[in-house]
């Protein structure tokens, strides 16, 4: 009797990638004076994570400093470089932490340097303030970038050019970006999400940090309707139009007009759920644009004072004393880089 033919087994699916099929990819975290260290933390955690998860090494990431000296934190703790600046290129992906506040000049070397790394095809990428960086070394154009918020207008200022957003990070082709505070977390997570790590790891990343991965198309910040909770329609539409429109100051009236309601009603309506009058509330808001402009760019006082709706700068700064208990020159000239 012939033998019965056997069945042939059933192809097997290709195992997925385990830990030890995975290459060792290596970062690299440029340190520049007044850096964030909860932005450096929120990058270099989620590494120390992935390989923690995978039982092995994958991810390496080395402290980068422009000298061998201890780099000091805005926070005023100082963290020793691992290497510094151009020992080695040996890197798959380098992010410039980048400074708070950002100082104009001094980038010489950094430039040059993050040009070579562009011409050997290494990623790049600026957390915080670092896309700054990016942007003086001539790497971002015709790429979405993205910076803290606080900075955006500084960054415009100087490159009118660059794509600049205000989500929480950008990937680019080689360029990636973000805010800074705990943003790292949310675009590192992200970028262990591909090769060789995968969407899985990414989410063991995210429950080890306890926290979730937001989506990319997330605004760095919230809108004021999250800001401020059960507080009605209208009042929303009133604050809107106060952030709106800062150059240009409108009267309460004006404003009330707007809204179809009367004036009284506008002020009762600030009275009872913010406890201020709508013309305070008002000032406070211009107030604090301007002193977004006095920290954070170079404009001048003058110029800061008419974009904020002040007819004269002397008006200006008097109000500006009375809400910060000092001048915007003063506070200006107390910063790190004055």
């Amino acid at each position: 009797m012939a033998p019965t033919p056997s069945t042939p087994p059933t192809p097997l699916s290709p195992p997925s990638p385990g830990p030890a099929d995975l290459n060792l990819q290596r970062f690299g975290f440029l340190l520049l004076p007044n850096f964030s260290l909860i932005a450096l933390s929120s990058a270099v955690d989620p590494l120390r994570l992935a390989n923690m998860a995978l039982g092995r090494r994958v991810f390496d990431y080395v402290i980068l400093g422009v000298s061998a000296e201890p780099v000091l934190s805005s926070d005023g703790i100082r963290v020793l470089p691992d290497q510094v600046m151009g020992e080695s290129d040996r890197f798959d992906t380098v992010f410039v932490v980048g400074p708070n506040p950002i100082p104009k000049q001094g980038y010489a070397d950094i430039s040059r340097w993050l040009r070579r790394l562009a011409a050997q095809g290494i990623v790049l990428g600026g957390i915080d303030t670092g896309c700054y960086v990016l942007a003086k070394a001539g790497l971002l154009k015709g790429y979405r970038c993205t910076i803290h918020w606080e900075d955006r207008d500084t960054l415009l200022a100087e490159f009118p050019d660059l794509l600049v957003s205000n989500r929480l990070f950008e990937i680019d082709r080689d360029r990636y970006t973000c805010s800074g505070g705990v943003s790292p977390l949310d675009l590192m997570t992200f970028v262990l999400r591909r090769p060789p790590g995968n969407r899985e790891l990414a989410q063991q990343v995210s429950d080890l940090l306890v926290s979730y991965q937001r989506s990319p198309d997330e605004n760095q910040s919230l809108p004021l309707r999250y800001r401020y909770a059960n507080i009605p329609e209208v009042l929303l539409e009133a604050l809107e139009i106060m952030e709106s429109n800062v150059e240009e100051p409108l009267s309460p009236g004006e404003i009330a007009d707007y809204l179809k309601i009367s004036r009284r009603q506008l002020e009762r309506l600030f009275r009872d759920h913010l406890l201020t009058s709508p013309a305070k509330k008002y000032l406070e808001t211009r107030l604090a644009h301007a002193r977004r402009s006095v920290l954070r760019t170079n404009r001048r006082i003058e110029d800061i004072a008419a974009a904020c709706g002040f007819a004269s700068t002397a008006h200006f700064i008097a109000r500006y004393r009375a809400q910060y208990a000092n001048s915007p020159q003063a506070q200006r000239q107390a910063l790190p880089h004055a």
